[in-house]
């Protein structure tokens, strides 16, 4: 008598075959990867009745199969809603939410936005200072060789090296095999420096990009007063640093996107808001609650037309940015 015979018994559930047969069939196939004719020679019975021993294993429950979402997949509405209600181009909502460094959440959605902007040998793509893009540019990143990759604000005199623009230049440069330029000049120089650094050439030359770039990776502050950290040149009287809540490149700006002016501001070795606009891509890379109402006032004030951020923040975007278009 075959393997069926004997375990083809009624088991009073309206199943013609016995829990122990569906039971090997489907382990064999689920389990053990074993194909249908494998099975069948193993348990002395017809392919088509393997077949249907794994058809009923599914329908009694002996079998439960799970499809499980892929991370990242679905947030193309999220974007869609995201960069609808802050008005800009493209929001780019990366994966890895589960991961500790925010650079590292964030490097996917990097590669995509500026997959997207298709920079060519000889384009130039522009990097601001800030943790967030220090923490990207260490990540594990697209090639783009040849690519001319620039400061777009000047260092600051600071020993954490997320300050050092030339620093995030030559760590992006060397990952991704571009060209970097150096920016030899502090972000906010003495009256007498920023009119010599006006004759330069090498300045003028780096800074020339600025208006021919392709592409940039914008930093977003947080508001001053939620940082840990400042600069010694941001804003130290109260009312500007409560107008404040946030800047791009050192440059202050508040919830309607206007400047927020401080000592020495017109001096500030950085690229300007007319400037990004005007640029192709202009990425903002940020994410985090305390973000939020940076972005959108960045939004506002020109700063960015597209964003690279995580699903909680592009969610809480959706929530508080509708009236930005």
């Amino acid at each position: 008598m075959s393997q069926l015979g004997q375990h083809s018994e009624p088991t009073g559930t309206g199943s013609r075959f016995s829990d122990d047969l569906m039971f090997r069939a489907a382990n064999a196939y689920y389990v053990g990867e074993q194909n249908q004719v494998q099975i069948a020679e193993s348990l002395g019975v017809s392919r088509p009745t393997v077949s249907r021993l794994l058809s009923e294993a599914r329908r009694r429950g002996i079998v439960e199969i799970r499809v499980h979402r892929p991370q990242g997949e679905g947030a193309a509405e999220l974007e869609e809603q995201c960069a609808t209600a802050l008005g800009i181009k493209r929001v780019f909502v990366s994966t890895g939410s589960n991961v500790a460094s925010v650079g590292a959440r964030l490097a996917s959605g990097v590669n995509r936005a500026l997959d997207e902007a298709d920079l060519q040998t000889g384009d130039a793509l522009l990097i601001s200072s800030g943790q967030t893009l220090y923490e990207v540019v260490q990540q594990d990143l697209s090639p783009r060789p040849g690519v001319d990759v620039a400061p777009m604000v000047g260092g600051l005199d600071e020993p954490e090296p997320w300050w050092q623009t030339n620093e995030l230049t030559r760590l992006y440069a060397q990952r991704v095999g571009g060209r970097a330029h150096y920016l030899f000049a502090p972000a906010l120089p003495s009256a007498l420096l920023s009119e010599s650094l006006k004759l330069e050439p090498s300045f003028k030359r780096v800074t020339g990009l600025w208006d021919t770039a392709k592409a940039a990776l914008i930093g977003v502050g947080a508001p001053p007063l939620l940082r840990s950290q400042r600069a010694a040149f941001f804003p130290r009287e109260q009312r500007a640093l409560t107008a404040s809540v946030g800047d791009v490149c050192s440059r202050f700006f508040d919830g309607a996107g206007e400047p927020v002016p401080y000592e020495g501001a017109e001096r500030l070795v950085a690229i300007t808001p007319q400037q990004l606009t005007a640029m192709p891509a202009a990425i903002a890379v940020a994410a985090g609650p305390e973000k939020v109402a940076s972005i959108v006032a960045a939004v506002r004030g020109g700063y960015l037309n597209q964003l690279v951020t995580d699903a909680a923040t592009a969610r809480m975007l959706v929530e508080q940015a509708a009236a930005v278009r």
